[in-house]
């Protein structure tokens, strides 16, 4: 079993979906089933409607999965396997309050040294414990040994005891906190593979350490993905809405940091070569114009009815017209701003202001054309305009810019459109 498991707590970003999509790979490579948590303990931090947009966002990319469910759901468990440490003397309550816990913080910071737990509330009797009439949090003890696991990219692993420290399990609240809650949910849901960003290698051998404390023997596998440096963080949702195919930009992440047989491919495609032991150790920069190449690859060989009905129509022609303007154009947004000069209300058109009131009159009246050479002959004869000024006039009044692609190459898509277009 594999798990994805982001946080409803901010938008999905490139690293998260790069991880869900690895997931994906993985999981159909090994024939296992893939399982979206998402992690809500955090009530606090929690955005209404985040977690249904990363569900949404899953589905866009066509992520699939055997079922959804919520870490806050697992609660019960979270309690029950803490109640097990402490009466097992694995874990303990701490009564420091946060100003106590701020003091230590201060006092490690002047030394230049790392935050550690003095262990003060370990050595409270059980008798003591019960005296005590105040909030508490749950702190699991700092492991006796050091901590070694490995990494099917960066090897062997090891965290000194002191390192991990003895970390709160529950809040004061008795909610788990997010290492805890983790692994008591790889271990639920018996998961043998973890594949997530870097940013979480340090709470690895925390999580290893609850388990092992629980008696937990299952090896997990663990794959911490490289970092994908930008000057921004960037979120799924702000690329979709500038107009990039979910499809192109899977691509640009299985591709990045990546050796692949070639460089357009479809995930499933994927599915068939991709070796996760193979993406590069090190660190990948987002390149958002290699990102708007392989998003142009992507929309050339659509199908041109699946591209119209994107755009808001239902005609291959407008299917076909809108590769024509990959000329000039890299996204679904580009091409929709020249589909919108296309069909909007042209009035003027600047140098040319007489000729084009004259050819725009011309054409309101004009019978229809099914070729284009046989349309410029036409307005040739009735308004005598030549050339150049021709060319141009036309060209705003089918097209409202002033230039791009071959008008011979434009009319026969749109020439079913001219009522519309020539208002």
């Amino acid at each position: 079993m594999l798990r994805f498991a982001p946080s409803p707590t901010k938008d999905m970003d490139i690293s998260n979906l790069r991880a869900a999509i690895f997931n994906y790979i993985v999981s159909k490579q090994l024939n296992e089933n893939l399982v979206i948590r998402i992690e809500d303990t955090n009530k606090d931090k929690n955005i209404e409607g985040k977690d249904k947009e990363i569900l949404e966002i899953l589905s866009l990319f066509s992520i699939e999965y055997s079922y959804a469910v919520h870490q806050s759901d697992s609660l019960k468990y979270h309690q029950k396997m803490a109640m097990q440490l402490l009466t097992q003397k694995k874990a303990f309550s701490c009564f420091c309050g946060d100003e106590k816990l701020k003091e230590l913080e201060e006092e490690a910071k002047k030394k230049n040294e790392s935050f550690k737990y003095d262990g003060f509330c370990e050595t409270l009797s059980d008798e003591a414990v019960l005296e005590v009439n105040a909030p508490f949090t749950v702190r699991i003890k700092k492991p006796e040994d050091d901590i070694q696991f490995n990494d099917l990219l960066k090897g062997d692993l090891k965290s000194t005891a002191d390192d991990i420290d003895s970390f709160i399990i529950l809040r004061h609240d008795k909610t788990p906190t997010y290492n805890y809650a983790c692994a008591i949910d790889d271990m639920l849901m018996d998961i043998s593979l973890v594949i997530r960003t870097q940013d979480h290698l340090f709470d690895t051998p925390k999580q290893i350490h609850i388990r092992n404390s629980l008696g937990y023997t299952k090896e997990v596998k663990y794959v911490h993905l490289p970092t994908i440096q930008s000057d921004n963080e960037i979120s799924v949702k702000s690329l979709i809405d500038e107009g990039f195919l979910p499809s192109a930009i899977a691509n640009y992440l299985v591709l990045l940091g990546n050796e692949t047989p070639t460089e357009i491919f479809t995930l499933e495609e994927a599915i068939t070569w991709f070796k996760i032991e193979d993406i590069s150790k090190n660190e990948s920069k987002f390149d958002i114009e290699k990102l708007k190449f392989i998003n142009k690859k992507h929309l050339e060989i659509m199908d041109d009815m699946r591209l119209s009905k994107i755009l808001g129509f239902a005609d291959s022609d407008i299917g076909k017209l809108a590769k024509i303007y990959l000329e000039e154009a890299n996204t679904i947004n580009d091409i929709k701003s020249k589909l919108e000069a296309v069909f909007a209300s042209k009035t003027v058109c600047e140098g040319f202001e007489n000729e084009f009131l004259t050819l725009k009159e011309c054409l309101v009246k004009a019978p229809y054309f099914d070729d284009f050479n046989e349309l410029t002959k036409y307005l040739t004869t009735q308004t005598t305009l030549r050339d150049d000024t021709l060319d141009k006039t036309l060209r705003y009044a089918l097209t409202g810019a002033t230039n791009g692609p071959k008008l011979s190459d434009i009319y026969p898509l749109i020439k079913n459109y001219l009522g519309e277009i020539i208002k």
